[in-house]
Parts: structure tokens; sequence; C-alpha cells
């Protein structure tokens, strides 16, 4: 556990005990709890994974194994790209639309596999769509396949390895849509997860087990592993504050809670198995979203929180989120990406770009950002976009459409719609990216999708609303934050003095909640679970939780963030 130079704690590594069975180290107890029985094992995976690894771990202890490399019967790279493209982005640099279609359609033939004397091992993403008696899945956190692709030293899903690099691109919006489906279709029958972080040294966990674990997680508040990455506006406040990534650069992006690349930690400290967050809602959707959160969004959990520290770092670009009709037509996404953000830490004089002046002339706008990006002629992006007073813990809306970024010497707590890798940049700076390259920015895409009717003093009244008190009791106090017709969910905020109980209720719909300032709180449910929450951590409580009370921890007031679906 981390701790500031306040006293501050937070800790990096959140951890919930397994249900059931222990976790175990390396290949040695999984195979020989195979049994007699099992004819056939099928180890599936995502393409990232080191399979040569998995098979060496495998022959270790298991020397006679018959193997069929499942990666093998996947057909030309030429037939997937043609399988998985899209006529609105075909050829787009950063963009694709997300993939809809299944890992099954990536294969030409499943080859049929023949029980011999011995174990026959299938192998390879997909290895679940050949018969089998016996299941695992060896899995690795996305953010190494991320750095992987960013490095140039992976490729995508079914490429060879001498057809070049794999791109982000098919990374985000096809590798991992379809992927992701699979793993969530066969989880129910998994027999035994692996975690393969370590590539010589697995942490795995029985099916069974990580099956009851999930169920007990989404009845009770828990946290996912949060992460930080750096980029090149990247600010210092999550490594002095938090104390992350120490040897990074800087800690531009944090992950507290984003739902497509977030893990939840199953072990303890001498062994964790990190399973996906987007596992438990596939496991247990209406215990985890609430019923009606499941009839809205399906399997996709709509809210994410995360952190942009640009302290003694720059600007974010000014940018905006696709429409709700060309997110869904164009990039496939069936809801939009609606933002708020939370300025956790700011100065008066520090600034928040959000909405577009009274004055503007959007075709001269357009021209100059065409400009910058072809040419690399700077321009003064105040002449179109509105700048606001990075003012602390004043929440900013930002509704699909409306041109906004962070300056410099912020902490942003962004609190938003799930679908995160839609900023279609107008300008950024001119900036170059580490290897020395203008970064690329999305002129036609954002002025396809630029609202151009919330000008002037609108932005400031709809945008940049004062809090509104609900509940006003001894030691403790809940506003209204946030909140727009357009925008799905709503925010509050709670104040709570130390040792004062404050009661609260999901009523159905799961909440997401995260310190913004003192010392933290207790979570505790009816069911006598408790959780202590630490400032800037982010804690989600499912659905099925339903009555809980916040306690402040002694010392000073805390501040609380809540988000839900209205």
């Amino acid at each position: 556990m981390q701790q500031d130079a306040d006293g501050r704690s937070y800790e990096p590594n959140p951890r919930y005990a397994p249900v059931g069975t222990d976790i175990h180290h390396g290949w040695r107890t999984p195979v020989a709890e195979l049994g007699d029985d099992v004819a056939v094992l099928a180890v599936d995976g995502p393409w990232i994974l080191d399979w040569d690894a998995v098979i060496k771990g495998l022959l270790d202890v298991a020397p006679g194994v018959t193997l069929v490399d499942l990666r093998a019967h996947l057909a030309s790279w030429a037939t997937i790209v043609e399988r998985t493209d899209s006529t609105q982005l075909s050829g787009d640099p950063d963009f694709a639309k997300l993939a809809d279609g299944d890992l099954a359609d990536l294969f030409e033939a499943l080859p049929t596999v023949t029980p011999t004397d011995g174990l026959t091992v299938v192998y390879g993403p997909g290895a679940a769509l050949v018969e089998h008696d016996a299941l695992w899945y060896a899995d690795l956190p996305k953010r190494y396949a991320e750095a992987a692709i960013g490095a140039g030293s992976a490729t995508n899903l079914g490429q060879p390895d001498d057809t070049g690099r794999g791109a982000g691109r098919r990374l985000f919006y096809i590798d991992w849509p379809i992927l992701d489906r699979h793993r969530d279709a066969i989880a129910a029958r998994i027999d035994r997860y692996l975690d393969l972080q370590v590539p010589g040294d697995p942490v795995s966990l029985a099916g069974e087990s990580l099956r009851a674990t999930a169920e007990g997680l989404v009845r009770q508040p828990f946290r996912t592993r949060p992460t930080f990455n750096t980029t090149p506006w990247g600010g210092q406040w999550g490594r002095r504050t938090l104390g992350f990534n120490p040897e990074a650069v800087n800690t531009a992006l944090g992950y507290e809670l984003i739902a497509p690349e977030s893990g939840v930690l199953i072990g303890t400290a001498d062994g964790s198995v990190e399973v996906p967050f987007q596992l438990l809602v596939a496991l247990h959707p209406e215990h985890l979203l609430g019923s009606d959160v499941h009839e809205m969004f399906g399997f996709s959990f709509p809210i994410r929180f995360d952190y942009l520290d640009t302290v003694a770092g720059g600007n974010l670009s000014v940018h905006c989120h696709p429409q709700p009709d060309y997110m869904r037509e164009v990039f496939g996404w069936p809801y939009t990406q609606h933002e708020t953000y939370y300025l956790m830490v700011g100065e008066e004089q520090n600034t928040v770009f959000l909405g577009l002046r009274e004055d503007i002339d959007v075709e001269r706008f357009h021209e100059e950002a065409h400009r910058a990006d072809h040419d690399g002629v700077a321009f003064d992006i105040q002449r179109y976009v509105q700048t606001f007073p990075a003012t602390p813990h004043q929440l900013f809306l930002i509704p699909a459409g409306t041109p906004h970024g962070s300056g410099k010497g912020n902490v942003v707590l962004e609190i938003s719609a799930t679908p995160y890798l839609y900023s279609l940049r107008f300008y950024d700076w001119l900036r170059r990216d580490a290897a020395d390259r203008q970064r690329p920015v999305h002129v036609e895409h954002a002025f396809r999708n630029l609202n151009t009717q919330r000008t002037g003093e609108a932005v400031r009244q709809d945008l940049v609303q004062e809090a509104r008190a609900l509940v006003r009791a001894d030691g403790w106090s809940e506003e209204m934050i946030g909140q727009l017709p357009e925008m799905f969910f709503s925010i509050h905020r709670v104040s709570i003095e130390g040792g004062v109980e404050a009661p609260q209720n999901t009523a159905g719909r799961f909440q997401v909640i995260n310190v913004v300032e003192g010392p933290g709180v207790v979570v505790r449910t009816d069911a006598g679970v408790e959780h202590v929450v630490n400032y800037a951590e982010t804690l989600v409580i499912p659905a099925a939780v339903g009555r809980y009370t916040v306690t402040g921890l002694a010392g000073d007031t805390s501040r609380v963030v809540k988000a839900y679906v209205r």
C-alpha cells in the first residue's frame, strides 16, 4: 500500500480471497488434476499469449502429450482482414468499426481431434471450439497486448509474423471484441483459469472456484486493479501522490475502472489470478448491473472512472466524442461516449477547455485545424473553444459532440460512458510522439460530430452546474453535482465527517464511488461486508448490494463522488 506525504494510503493491488480451492503455482498440479478420463485438453486464450511458453510448461510435466496448434487452422490473413473489414472505415488509419463476428468465423475449418492412448492438447485461440474433455483458459491482461503492439513486437489476431507489425487499430476494435465474446461465451464451462503474466510460473484457479468467487464478488463492493499509462502530455501526480510507476516518465492515464480492460485480483500477495472485470459482468449481469441496466446495456458495464494527470505535464488535445447516431452507424457501439471532468487537483490559473465561443466561425475553425494537421501550422484554439478555471471539485459535463480538454497542471477524474477509444481530436498542439512523429488528429471525424448549438453562455449554464442539495444531516450531506437529459448517468457528491455514518442504497442499479478528498471511508453492507476506500480509490457497488452505509474515517471530512445510471 502506497502512502503520500500527508499520510494518505492508496492500495494499487486490491485482492479478494478465492472461494473453494486455493490458488496454484506452476503446471504440475493442474496437469495432475486432469484425471485419466481426460483424453483431449483444450487450452484456449488470447492471440497475444506466449503459446510457446505454455507448451514448454506442459511438456516439462507431461512430455508424452500429442499437440494440436489451432492457430494453424485459421483462415489466411487476407481472408481474416476481408471478413473483419467495414465499408465505413476501410482504410482509416486510426479507427475501425467494432467487430461483431465470432471467433469461429476466422477459421476455414476446425480440425477433428482423434484421442490417442495419451493426452492430446489442443491449444490456441478458439481451442474450446474443438470437442474436448477438459477446458483451460490461459490469459494475459490486456495491457500486455497494448504494450506489445505499441512496441512492434506482436501481431494481430491471425496475422503471420512475416506480414508486418500489428496495429492498435485492429487490436482495440477487432481483436479484443471478438476474443472477449468468445471468452465470455465459454466462461461457464472453464475447468481452470491460468494467469500467464510470468510465463514460466503460471498462477491458476479452478473453474468452479473462479465462478464461486465471481458470484460472491457481485454481491459485495470491490475494486478493480488500477493501472497508469504514459503519454506525451502526461503528468506526475500519479507517481508523486499515489506512488504509481516510479520508473516511468509520467502517469498520464490512470485506469481505475474501464470495463473492457480492467481486471480483478483473486488471491493473496503470494499469488493472484487477474481475471477480467468483464468476465464478472458476463457471468452475473443482473446481480452486478441490475436488471434494468442489464436490459438497457446488455453485457456492457456502461460507466468508467479514470484519471487524466497533467500535473507538471501538458495540455490534452482538444477533442470531442461521437454523436449517438455516428457512434452506432460508423463505429459500431450501441451507445455513445458522454463524459464528465471532476477536478480533483487544479488551480484557478489552470484551464479546462469546454464548448464553443459565441462568435465562432466554424468554417475557419475547420480550415485552421486542417492546416495544423497537414502543414504543421499552429493556431490559437481559444479563438474557437471556451476556457474555464480549473477550480478544484468543480464538475464539468461533456455531452457527445462538445469540444473539450484538460489544461496542464490538473488532475481530472473522468467519469463517463464506457466507449473510451473515440477521442476525435480537433487539435493536439502539433505534439510529437515517442517516435518523433506528429501525433494524429481526426479533423474530419471531429467536425462531423461537432455540436455547433452549445455555445457561449449556454455552455456555462448547462455544463458547469452548481451543486444542488439533496440531503443535509448531522455530520454528512449529499448533493447532485451533474445531470443532463441527454446523458444516461448522474453524479452525486457525499461529504462526511470522520466517524459519521451515511445511509445509502443501490435501489437495484450499480453504483461507482471514488474518494476525491480526505482520508477515506468505510463502506458496510447489510450483509456485513466491509470495504475501506482510501483517497483516490474507486469502488464498484453492485446492484445486488442494496442498502449500505458510508462512514468517514478519522480525520478531516471526506468527499465521495457517486455515479449511477438513471
